[in-house]
């Protein structure tokens, strides 16, 4: 049976409401992230963050998209009070470097050498935001080998251009993920 990992992506304080680029109703994915970090078919648990410098190029006064957000050491940049942290094996930052978009969780090559060492072979890849950082780690994880799974009941997006989400579950299925809603396929 082949060894499973779950990826949590950045379910921070910053991307929460209340948080400087919150994703809709993100926080009401907490209990089903908690539920799935407890399933025992998964081998490994991990967390990532945004841990941005406080010149990320993303944010708007460096010429970027977005507000200044998970700016490292800022409360903005915890993982959200709701997550069981005893559940978390292992905690991943990504988007240090200033020059880069951080979107993917393999930016940072602690995640590959980490899910290699302990012989993972498939992801479940949930967080936020579907649209952003959950597509591209997953996109990022195909390219690796991995086969991948995304939960849409523990995913949340930014959907800046309304049907965001939708086109990036697409390019996913497309790419060869298989999307499931509480472990339902969806077609």
């Amino acid at each position: 049976m082949a060894r499973e990992a779950l990826v949590i992506v950045d379910f921070q304080n910053d991307f929460t409401p209340g948080g400087a680029l919150a994703v809709p109703r993100g926080d009401e994915i907490a209990d089903r992230l908690n539920e799935l970090a407890g399933e025992s078919r998964f081998d490994l648990v991990i967390a990532t963050r945004d841990w941005h410098p406080s010149d990320h190029s993303s944010f708007r006064e460096q010429g970027g998209p977005w507000p200044r957000h998970c700016v490292q050491g800022t409360p903005g940049a915890k993982l959200h009070p709701r997550l069981d942290r005893s559940r978390i094996d292992a905690v991943i930052d990504k988007g240090q470097d200033p020059a880069t978009e951080g979107y993917s969780a393999f930016e940072n090559p602690e995640l590959e050498q980490l899910l290699r060492e302990r012989g993972i072979e498939r992801v479940t890849v949930v967080g936020l935001a579907t649209d952003y950082c959950v597509k591209n780690t997953a996109l990022d994880a195909l390219r690796r080998g991995f086969e991948v799974e995304v939960d849409t009941s523990a995913t949340r997006g930014v959907d800046v251009q309304p049907g965001d989400s939708e086109r990036a579950l697409e390019e996913l299925r497309r790419s060869g993920a298989k999307i499931v809603a509480g472990g339902a396929r969806v077609p």
